[in-house]
């Protein structure tokens, strides 16, 4: 099998996890047929169809847009066996039951076809014991494929193969779950729970072992083990929650089933307190309480020692905080160890335990350390994994301080360190990954990464601490901007340089656009294609309100007026450059990063963006070309439709007039093109990772046939006629309470703004009479003293003001 090409998909099982994986194939356009048992006889599919109903319901969405529930059709295994023929990967996610599903193999093997990919989503039962129950011709298309919850986001999905998984089989399923899906695939071994779940499950039961010993409450534990660890908000309890605390119990007793020779073997049991809340249904987020709940007062955490719940107001000690901001990794680690504060005593605990838990079993569970710290950033949220943190802190003074704290018998478990972890070929280690390799302990040698053609997409993948990061050559910086050649790129004649912000969340001042106009007029002069893209960070959040709200306050409205002026030429710069600029948007692209967007000859935007013109947030509108963007496109839609007058304009205006008055955002590239905010042949990218790749294969392929050349014809706009139609429609909601007199005069100059200006309606209007017109508007808004209070709010506290 060269290749993996999934023309149709099939998920066994419609439960919540079994039904978010057939969404994220419905995200990607892949129709999938979803089984599950059969209904009543009214409606045979209707466990199935119920699952597909739930998904609408479901926060975060499982869906980047309601209308792909289409993709997915509901099935029984009793009746629609025989479809399965159609299918090219089958994914089983049913209960995780060996007899419920060597049940549903039986039902399901006759039907699969011979070239079929088939694989379990278990998260523990070992693949080898799965692959046995099936026939052997089926054997060498079989293997594990554990996604995350919730599927869509987490992007983490480890793969297992089985005793006869034929390498070629792997290869394809990873090529086609990073590339089709976006995910972030380690290749497991077969051991209980694999990679993730069995590091990550550890470091909860041991930070349940250390909390009870130092006596601190579940509230504090979680202040504790978030941030401060680098890991996600939830800390420890609020996660078992999450998880569910029968799910986790049911771990345990894997755990407890499957690894009875494991040092650490006495840990793994159901803690009393675990044991009394499931007793008593309080089973976490799913049953709306479980270790936390929301009681009269507030939010409450239940307290083991009293039986009951209490206000949850766990915080940090202030001594504790103060090591916890050291920034000095290993000298955080040392004065942790050597502080009598339960607090801090708790925070080195975990980590040792976890450091030995990890170096004792990574020859059983992971090809390399690069795999569990990998899993641990991608299905758990850590910033850092375990060996990467170990790494930071200064590796050969804290495995002594391991070393010493087994020898004492305050560690979890008393077995040694193994050799590897003090020795590399002789010498002292300095860690586990230097380089481009990463140690194996099973193959007692250091690694490279995987080398699959699709992972030559990822021009800058994830890299751990130590890993050898790939060069920049920069061509042109200044404190606000820099351009530059991806290494290996330089001596290439078909090189696509990169620019990239260096200010703040990507914000837009008066540097960022003399530098963007710079390397615009560089790519024209020395390159055939320039693509925009923030290695870090997001896209853009728009002009600087900062500066703006400065100037505000000083009454520069000419100045003001200067820097819309420079905005607009470097967006109609961008609409009619000699070579094609793509925009590699991910993250945010809000206000201005929006509009520098649309005015790029294409885009590529990572699926996860939130993409949209929010100006009316703070009293404002669109001030760079987003209006006059619009209103272009509004005029070729109502064309489109053959509905040239003044009418079809109208109604094409409607939906973005409704958009930038309410400052609505598309929560993800989908929608954004739905939306209008990028274009139908704008690319949406799955792997973030591998967004810079596709917008210079975009850009190239622009440069090469000439796609990006877009003529500045005159368009007919809506002129008084929209005005009048659009001003009516803002008295309404006034007269209704909807709106403040200021959200009225807001929705007034967007009106204005869109519609060309009070000019004959259908006459043309060109660009610049497009932007003179949004210009003014935008100036009038800015002279008053309600628009002043809404920048000035959301700069102080982040959300909108309505006045």
């Amino acid at each position: 099998m060269k290749r993996l090409i999934a023309r149709r998909v099939a998920v066994l099982g419609a439960g919540v996890m079994g039904a978010q994986i057939a969404a994220h194939f419905a995200n990607a356009g892949i129709p999938v047929r979803l089984y599950d048992l059969s209904g009543g006889e009214d409606d045979r599919r209707g466990v199935a169809r119920a699952a597909v109903q739930r998904l609408l319901a479901i926060e975060p969405a499982p869906l980047v847009e309601v209308a792909r529930a289409a993709l997915i059709e509901p099935a029984s295994f009793d009746d629609d066996a025989p479809l399965l023929a159609d299918c090219d990967l089958v994914i089983e996610a049913v209960a995780e039951r060996m007899d419920i599903k060597r049940s549903v193999y039986a039902r399901v093997a006759p039907h699969l076809a011979a070239h079929a990919v088939f694989a379990s989503n278990t998260s523990g039962i070992p693949i080898a014991d799965l692959a046995a129950a099936l026939p052997a011709g089926l054997q060498p298309r079989f293997c594990g494929v554990h996604f995350f919850n919730p599927p869509r986001y987490m992007p983490l999905v480890e793969l297992i193969a089985g005793p006869g998984t034929l390498p070629a089989v792997l290869d394809a399923l990873d090529t086609f779950l990073t590339s089709t899906l976006g995910k972030s695939v380690v290749r497991a071994l077969d051991t209980p729970n694999f990679i993730a779940n069995r590091v990550g499950i550890f470091a909860l039961l041991a930070t349940v072992h250390h909390a009870q010993r130092l006596g601190l409450g579940f509230d504090v534990v979680d202040a504790l083990t978030g941030p401060p660890l680098g890991h996600p908000r939830s800390g420890t309890f609020r996660l078992m929650d999450l998880i569910g605390l029968d799910t986790m119990a049911n771990i345990l007793r894997t755990f407890e089933a499957t690894l009875a020779a494991d040092p650490w073997h006495a840990h793994y049991r159901v803690p009393a307190w675990m044991a009394e809340r499931i007793a008593a249904g309080a089973l976490g987020q799913k049953s709306r309480g479980g270790l936390y709940r929301k009681g009269a007062a507030g939010h409450e955490v239940f307290d083991p020692l009293t039986g009951d719940y209490r206000p949850a107001d766990g915080r940090i000690a202030p001594e504790v905080a103060e090591l916890v901001a050291l920034r000095d990794e290993g000298e955080r680690l040392r004065r942790l160890r050597a502080s009598a504060h339960p607090q801090a005593q708790l925070l080195w605990s975990v980590q040792r335990d976890l450091f030995h838990y990890c170096s004792h079993h990574l020859h059983e569970i992971a090809p390399t350390a690069r795999d569990i710290d990998l899993a641990m950033r991608w299905g758990y949220g850590w910033q850092r994994g375990p060996f990467e943190q170990w790494q930071a802190a200064g590796w050969q003074e804290t495995a002594a301080a391991l070393a010493a704290d087994i020898e004492s018998g305050v560690a979890m478990a008393q077995c040694a360190l193994p050799g590897w972890v003090f020795t590399d070929a002789l010498q002292p280690r300095r860690g586990v990954h230097e380089g481009a390799a990463s140690w194996s302990a099973a193959r007692a040698a250091a690694l490279p990464r995987a080398a699959l053609p699709v992972h030559a997409r990822q021009r800058f993948p994830d890299a751990l601490l130590g890993e050898h990061v790939p060069a920049r050559k920069v061509l042109f910086e200044s404190d606000d901007v820099t351009l530059w050649l991806p290494e290996g790129d330089a001596d290439d004649a078909h090189a696509v340089p990169v620019l990239s912000l260096r200010t703040r969340m990507g914000a837009i001042g008066a540097g960022v656009i003399d530098g963007m106009l710079e390397a615009v007029g560089r790519a024209e002069r020395d390159y055939a294609a320039l693509v925009l893209w923030q290695p870090q960070g997001p896209f853009s959040v728009g002009a600087n309100l900062r500066d703006m709200s400065a100037l505000m306050q000083r009454g520069e409205l000419a100045a003001i007026d200067a820097f819309l002026v420079s905005f607009q030429t470097l967006t109609s710069r961008l609409a009619q450059t000699r070579v094609p600029v793509v925009a590699a948007v991910s993250g945010m692209a809000l206000g201005g990063g929006c509009e520098v967007m649309m005015h790029c000859a294409a885009a590529a935007l990572a699926l996860e963006s939130t993409v949209g013109l929010v100006e009316s947030r703070v009293g404002v509108i669109p001030g760079a070309g987003g209006c006059k963007a619009f209103a272009q496109r509004a005029a070729q839609q109502a064309a489109r439709w053959g509905r040239p007058g003044v009418d079809g304009l109208i109604d094409a205006l409607s939906r973005p007039f409704d958009l930038l008055a309410a400052g609505r955002t598309a929560p993800n590239a989908r929608q954004a093109v739905a939306l209008g905010f990028a274009r139908e042949g704008d690319s949406v990218v799955f792997h973030p990772q591998e967004l810079l790749w596709v917008a210079q294969q975009k850009a190239r392929a622009l440069a090469r046939t000439g796609g990006h050349v877009r003529p500045a014809l005159p368009l007919p706009v809506a002129g008084r006629a929209g005005i009048d139609v659009f001003g009516e429609r803002l008295a309404q909601r006034r007269a209704a309470g909807e709106l403040s007199a200021h959200d009225e005069r807001v929705g007034r100059a967007l009106a204005y703004a869109l519609c060309g200006g009070e000019v004959e309606p259908g006459s043309p209007a060109d660009a610049a009479q497009l932007l003179a017109a949004e210009r003014q508007a935008f100036l009038e808004l800015v002279a008053t003293p309600e628009t002043a209070a809404r920048i000035a709010h959301m700069l102080e506290t982040g959300k909108p003001l309505r006045n």
